[in-house]
């Protein structure tokens, strides 16, 4: 019998075996031996994770997380052709969800992913999932692929393309504390791929784990002429001394949809005194790194504060007010907001 000893480091790339010789691999005679296997990985975790999910190539929905699966021969899989986006579920209501849907329809045309349903039937489905799900409170993530057919690079070997979407029990609150962020090394995406919401997401993972090496939350990236861009999955944002809400260009990163209802909302507060300005711009590193107050946004965060770069302060070291009162704004909006554009009402049963 095979003896297994994982090495004393957990992130250790390898896994020894006692006497390679004596090792077997177990060859599954049938489907139902299969599930029961699958069921009983299972039936050991105390919470499911994912509720619902649905498939294309199932043709529904699905409650068993043993069958939450798709075929390795779907090129998303092995080629990483494919297109994502998410939605919050939060109180019972889907936030935002046709802004994100539009987001992912550009992307799959930009990526040259038929949807197999038309986009009034994708959101239908959407709703319908997140209801099965009974879930009120979480994120709605999903998917669009070439489809599943071959191993090979070009997708015409693909009779359909594949649209998969799943319900994360995730909980998640208005975030108020202060993080620290790097300068990233790895290279950023180009403009053609930054600027689609597609599964390729090495670099992202990479810049990621980088910042995580050296006791960080999370990276920064700049593009080639200097000015920042944003982080590895989330946006970036500015308040200047002069107070100032600056926001980098979208010509080159991912127009996120947490930032562009934040810069709908924040003339609020210019309306109250409290900021002097909204504005999109190109901003340097050194006025960046200069800035009274940051702050990454993104969908469950809504807004991360940042009070440190690269072992500097940002400001005064501290959670700016002004980062706070913008928090505050897209959190009730995310709360409170509209019912006709913004909150799309779960048809629980």
């Amino acid at each position: 019998m095979a003896s297994y000893s994982s090495s004393s480091n957990p992130k250790s790339d390898s896994l020894e075996v006692g006497n390679v010789e004596d090792f077997k691999v177990h060859v599954f005679k049938s489907s139902s031996e299969l599930l029961e296997k699958l069921h009983e990985k299972w039936n050991k975790v105390e919470k499911k994770p994912y509720p619902a999910m649905y498939s294309s190539t199932y043709g529904g929905i699905i409650l068993d997380p043993a069958l939450m699966v798709i075929p390795m021969d779907d090129h998303m899989v092995h080629r990483g052709h494919g297109v994502f986006d998410t939605a919050i579920l939060l109180d019972g209501y889907l936030y935002e969800l046709d802004v994100h849907l539009n987001r992912f329809l550009r992307s799959a045309s930009k990526a040259r992913i038929p949807s197999p349903f038309d986009r009034l039937t994708l959101r239908s489905i959407l709703v319908q999932l997140a209801a099965a799900s009974q879930i009120k409170k979480g994120t709605l993530r999903y998917w669009l692929s070439a489809g599943p057919g071959d191993f090979l690079l070009s997708p015409t070997g693909c009779p359909t393309s594949a649209f998969y979407a799943v319900v994360i029990d995730e909980d998640f609150n208005q975030c108020k504390e202060g993080v620290k962020v790097i300068t990233s090394s790895i290279p950023m995406k180009s403009p053609q791929m930054a600027t689609m919401k597609n599964v390729n997401y090495l670099p992202n993972i990479l810049a990621k784990m980088e910042a995580e090496d050296k006791g960080a939350f999370a990276s920064i990236w700049m593009d080639e002429k200097g000015y920042i861009a944003e982080g590895p999955n989330v946006n970036v944002a500015f308040i200047t001394h002069d107070k100032e809400l600056i926001v980098p260009f979208f010509d080159k990163i991912l127009s996120g949809c947490t930032v562009l209802r934040l810069l709908e909302l924040a003339p609020k507060l210019v309306e109250s005194g409290c900021l002097k300005a909204v504005t999109t711009r190109n901003i340097t590193v050194e006025e960046a790194k200069s800035s009274a107050e940051m702050m990454f946004v993104g969908s469950t965060l809504p807004l991360l504060p940042i009070i440190e770069w690269d072992e500097k302060p940002i400001g005064n070291g501290e959670v700016g007010e002004l980062t706070l009162a913008l928090s505050d704004l897209v959190w009730d909006d995310m709360v409170a907001g509209s019912t006709e554009t913004q909150r799309t009402a779960v048809p629980y049963v």
